[in-house]
C-alpha cells in the first residue's frame, strides 16, 4: 500500500513538473524481398534471441487486444522487459502495440509500430516507428532506442533477402 501511495505521489509530480510530453522515433529501410519473406521474419519471433538486436525476445498471441511478452535492449542499454497489449495486426502489413511504463497511463508510454509497404514484387519498405506520450517522457534518451530500431531493421533485410535468395 505504502509503494502505491508513493508511486502515486511520483507520478502526481512529474505530471505537475513536465506535463504532458510526447515524442516519435520513425525508421524505415528497403528490402528487396517481398512483404511474405519480411513478415516470416518479423513474426518468427521464437529465432529473435538468434538474430535479433533490438527485441531480444518476444512471445505472445499476435491477435488485437492480446497481451505480448517482450524483452528489448536499446544499444549499449540494459534489457528490459514489458508487457505490451496488441491495437493492431493486418496479416503481411501492420504489427501495431502499446506498452506502459509500470502498467500506469501517463507516466511513460509507447506505441510500437511495425509496417511493411509493398514497392514491387520483390521489393518492401519496412516502417518501424513508437510514439511516446507521458510526463517521464523527458527524461528518458531515446537515442540508443532509435539506435536499436535501426539495427533491427538491417539484421531483418539482411535475413529476409537472404531467404529470398534461397528459395527453390
Amino acid at each position: 500500500m505504502k509503494s502505491h501511495l508513493s508511486l502515486l505521489l511520483l507520478t502526481m509530480s512529474a505530471v505537475m513538473a513536465f506535463g504532458a510530453q510526447c515524442a516519435t522515433i520513425e525508421t524505415k529501410i528497403e528490402i528487396e524481398a517481398p512483404r511474405a519473406a519480411v513478415w516470416q521474419q518479423l513474426h518468427d519471433t521464437e529465432h529473435y534471441p538468434d538474430w535479433n538486436p533490438f527485441i531480444r525476445s518476444l512471445s505472445g498471441e499476435w491477435k488485437q487486444g492480446e497481451t505480448l511478452n517482450a524483452t528489448i535492449q536499446p544499444v549499449g542499454k540494459s534489457a528490459m522487459s514489458f508487457s505490451p497489449e496488441v491495437l493492431e495486426v493486418e496479416e503481411q502489413s501492420v504489427l501495431e502495440w502499446r506498452g506502459r511504463l509500470a502498467g500506469i497511463p501517463g507516466l511513460f508510454t509507447g506505441q510500437h509500430r511495425f509496417e511493411l509497404v509493398e514497392l514491387g514484387p520483390a521489393r518492401t519498405e519496412l516502417r518501424q516507428s513508437e510514439h511516446f506520450s507521458g510526463c517521464l517522457v523527458p527524461l528518458f534518451d531515446l537515442t540508443p532506442t532509435e539506435q536499436g530500431f535501426h539495427a533491427m531493421n538491417r539484421a531483418i533485410k539482411e535475413r529476409a533477402e537472404e531467404q529470398f535468395r534461397r528459395r527453390p
